[in-house]
């Protein structure tokens, strides 16, 4: 197929070169070819607009509004329809929009309706990682912007690689995604240390005054030198990570770095990512990165990957288990920063199967993040400050 740039571009490329940092453009002689186009009848439906960078959108349990996470520090409510004019939540005041920082993840505690309590991840003014927890007020609509407590705070060497996404997991622990700390090739080690933070996806129990403790069954909680808060490492910048909902596989997907964008899964009959190393400086996708003989036991090596004459960052979605599109059942999306493509595929006995491309979900510009709603139908976000829901054809 003939590939275009999306529409949004010349305002978006400063964002693509930092978002990416992985070589955008480079072409190479052995491209990825495309999966063919699904022919299920599907397309998108508008459901906001005049958004300022939409970077995730998800709901309580049981709640049909959508709470949309804009970079610049906003959380907004779409509800009976209407954008509501008034935020949810807003910190602008508070976090640093360069580069990749900004307010970069948002989750609700699996007893939000009675408890109220949600979780942010964003950057602060100095660029360092926050991930705090705030209340949502008397009025449903409107958070407690006071009821701020920290939950991790973290340096960051460099304003790129912050990862950013916070989720609750089937076990009801809190799992923080950080980038290797970014600058190029990760030249602190980070990926590959477990005495270091970044580069990991961790796993806590977040405390109601603040602060958070370790669960007992970390995979380090008792190696000598290890962060025990740490779940999976050997990352380089996971953008957005999900857990299936039926089977509890744990999705990641992991922006690369001089050729390769990845898609990494673990059943969760294996752990769903427990103690994974998944390769990060040594392996770049399924290839060595620095040293072409390097020894690869050990890593855990990606599901899926194509390379940078196919797009530049990966975008990672979910693993669709609504109800409106049936035949979609099983299938996880994703789509690439620069392309603005997306694909989907099924995870089938430890392989890739029925992979496609939906033309019809290409919203028009560069896509930064999925969304579901608390009914898990699914939603694509766009650098035109729009989002769309996948709707049957």
């Amino acid at each position: 197929m003939v590939r275009r740039r999306p529409s949004s571009f010349s305002t978006t490329l400063s964002l693509i070169l930092t978002l990416a940092a992985s070589g955008c453009g480079s072409q190479f002689d052995n491209e990825t070819p495309d999966p063919p186009d699904g022919t299920e009848p599907v397309g998108l439906q508008l459901v906001a607009s005049g958004l300022s960078f939409p970077l995730y959108l998800t709901a309580p349990e049981g709640d049909a509004r959508l709470f949309v996470v804009e970079k610049g520090g906003t959380i907004r409510i779409v509800k009976d329809g209407s954008l509501l004019p008034i935020p949810f939540l807003d910190i602008s005041s508070q976090v640093s929009t360069g580069r990749e920082q900004g307010l970069l993840g948002l989750a609700f505690h699996p007893q939000y309706p009675t408890n109220g309590r949600f979780v942010v991840h964003y950057t602060d003014p100095a660029g360092d990682t926050r991930v705090s927890g705030f209340r949502v007020s008397p009025d449903p609509d409107v958070a407690d912007a006071a009821s701020e407590v920290f939950i991790l705070a973290e340096d960051q060497p460099f304003s790129n690689h912050n990862g950013g996404q916070v989720l609750f997991g089937p076990d009801g622990y809190l799992y923080i995604m950080l980038g290797d700390g970014g600058s190029a090739d990760d030249p602190g080690g980070r990926g590959q240390s477990l005495a270091d933070l970044l580069g990991s996806i961790l796993r806590v129990e977040p405390l109601e005054g603040g602060g958070y403790a370790v669960p007992a069954d970390n995979p380090f909680v008792s190696t000598a030198g290890a962060r025990p808060e740490i779940w999976s490492y050997g990352l380089r910048n996971p953008w957005r990570i999900a857990f299936d909902a039926a089977t509890g596989d744990l999705y990641i997907a992991d922006v690369g770095q001089s050729r390769w964008e990845e898609v990494d899964v673990s059943p969760s009959a294996d752990g769903a990512g427990r103690g994974l190393n998944f390769g990060w400086s040594v392996m770049e996708g399924p290839d060595c990165f620095r040293d072409p003989s390097c020894v690869q036991d050990g890593f855990e090596l990606p599901v899926l990957s194509y390379d940078h004459g196919d797009g530049c960052s990966i975008t990672g979605g979910f693993v669709y288990r609504g109800a409106a599109i049936p035949a979609l059942q099983g299938h996880y999306f994703y789509s690439d920063f620069c392309q603005g493509w997306v694909r989907s595929f099924r995870f089938e006995s430890g392989s890739v199967v029925d992979q496609f491309q939906w033309p019809a979900l290409a919203p028009g510009g560069g896509v930064p993040s999925f969304g579901r709603d608390a009914a898990g139908e699914m939603y694509v976000m766009s650098t035109d400050g729009t989002v769309f829901k996948i709707v049957p054809g």
